[in-house]
């Protein structure tokens, strides 16, 4: 076999190949086999019938296509790692010249990873916000701790905010009630926006027995997005009584003696939490400059798929879910349609530019992925997955998803690399050392920035 490899850009090359006929011979004799298990010709056997009858009586035309079929993605890949390229995605194959008993020529073009010059990331300089916890941070924490020790009791006597009703509510739509429109016994905390806009207003000043009617857009069901009018009437009114502040509340609602030591372990933990912060926000602002350092092409087809891939997963699994169409995510978002489009593009770019960056600075730092590095990688997005580690574990590997999870977690560690040698200064003009940050961390980074970018390479 002969081939030769074209640049046509900085992600796309043409490989040509040329393959003696002789080298079709294992390829040939697959095709009569299989023919014949496929085909009955009288006076022969099943699977006995000889090459030249099979010619006659099929043509050996069927033959040659079965055979080429069969050899193309062997030879393809001879041709590709004679070429040392790295494609993406699936060849476009074009058979150029076969004929039978001498040659068989075809092309090849296919996207291929870009060459990538690792810019010098020593110099990159970032700030983010420093880390501070006011006393005002510690007292809300405690109180949303109270909150939820709070308990209620019945009252006999108009709903204000802050208490727990149960009400019954009737949604209709065109004087219709809508199939998924009651529901009864329905318990809601005034003022806490969680269920629909309006029935603040509407429960706040009646007693058990009242009812309302107020207008509101539905947020999801068979009717979502429309406008509705809504009937609640309030079956029960509760106040909700707050613990007092004192030791007793602190031994009750943690581990702790006293108040003092709840607050203090309450501090620590709003520091550790702005902390993670900081640093991911550190990685986030890095790699921001890093990506502006380097030049990366981005293959236009792979930008297409990657894009519709985006499209596709917000539209028909994120908003489903949420029982919202595009149209009304974007009105909700107060975006166009085009507005919608070029960010949708901005983001691929992104998150294609930073696995190709990413990658080779992999491979020219030679960076390992350890089994345990992998292992807790694996817990944590298992963990977001709402999944056991052992479910997710098998979800992963029956996916073939293994090698998806080793390149998160060596991005992560490429990642850090450029983080530890960047200088991070914090908004009070102080040195952040990020040495000792978690580097599954940064991989979460990456993952964010990537999203559904996930580019393979196919041989």
């Amino acid at each position: 076999m002969k081939s030769a490899v074209e640049t046509l850009n900085p992600t796309r090359v043409r490989l040509t190949v040329e393959v003696p006929f002789e080298e079709l011979k294992d390829s040939l004799d697959a095709a009569y086999k299989k023919i014949n298990q496929q085909v009955t010709v009288k006076g022969f056997r099943k699977g006995k019938i000889p090459a030249r009858v099979i010619d006659q009586r099929f043509g050996r035309g069927a033959v040659l296509e079965e055979a080429v079929n069969d050899a193309l993605p062997k030879f393809y890949t001879e041709a590709v790692n004679e070429a040392e390229v790295n494609p993406l995605g699936q060849p476009e194959v074009d058979i150029t010249e076969l004929k039978d008993g001498e040659v068989l020529a075809f092309t090849a073009e296919v996207d291929v990873r870009p060459a990538i010059e690792i810019p010098d990331y020593s110099g990159i300089e970032v700030e983010v916000d420093a880390v501070e916890v006011t006393d005002e941070d510690v007292e809300k924490s405690v109180e949303q701790l109270r909150e939820r020790f709070a308990s209620t009791n019945p009252v006999e006597r108009a709903a204000a905010e802050g208490d727990v009703v149960t009400v019954d509510l009737t949604a209709k739509v065109d004087g219709e009630v809508l199939p998924d429109g009651v529901a009864d016994g329905v318990s809601y905390t005034i003022g806490s926006g969680e269920l629909l806009d309006g029935i603040d207003a509407a429960v706040t000043g009646l007693e058990a027995g009242g009812e309302a009617t107020f207008a509101s857009e539905l947020k999801g069901g068979s009717a979502a997005g429309k406008e509705a009018e809504v009937t609640v009437k309030v079956t029960a009114v509760a106040a909700r009584e707050l613990p007092e502040l004192d030791d007793e509340f602190a031994q009750m609602a943690s581990e702790f003696d006293t108040l003092d030591e709840l607050k203090a372990d309450s501090r620590k933990r709003l520091e550790n939490m702005k902390q993670f912060d900081q640093a991911t926000q550190a990685q986030e602002r890095v790699l921001e400059k890093f990506l502006e350092l380097a030049e990366i092409p981005v293959p236009e087809k792979l930008l297409e798929e990657e894009v519709n891939t985006r499209k596709h997963n917000l539209e028909h699994h994120q908003l489903g879910q949420m029982g919202l169409s595009l149209e009304k995510y974007l009105e909700l978002q107060g975006k166009t349609v085009e507005e919608f489009e070029a960010e949708t593009k901005e983001q691929a770019v992104k998150g294609i530019k930073t696995q190709f960056l990413l990658d080779e600075l992999v491979s020219q730092e030679k960076l390992n992925v350890e089994q345990e590095e992998l292992t807790e990688h694996l817990f944590r997005r298992a963990a977001s997955s709402g999944m056991s580690p052992d479910q997710f574990a098998q979800a992963v590997v029956q996916g073939g998803q293994v090698p998806m999870l080793v390149g998160e977690v060596a991005r992560g560690k490429a990642l850090a690399v450029v983080v530890e040698a960047a200088k991070v200064v914090d908004t009070n003009g102080e040195v952040v050392d990020l040495s000792d940050e978690d580097e599954d961390q940064a991989a979460e980074t990456v993952e964010a920035v990537t999203g559904e970018a996930e580019v393979s390479e196919e041989k």
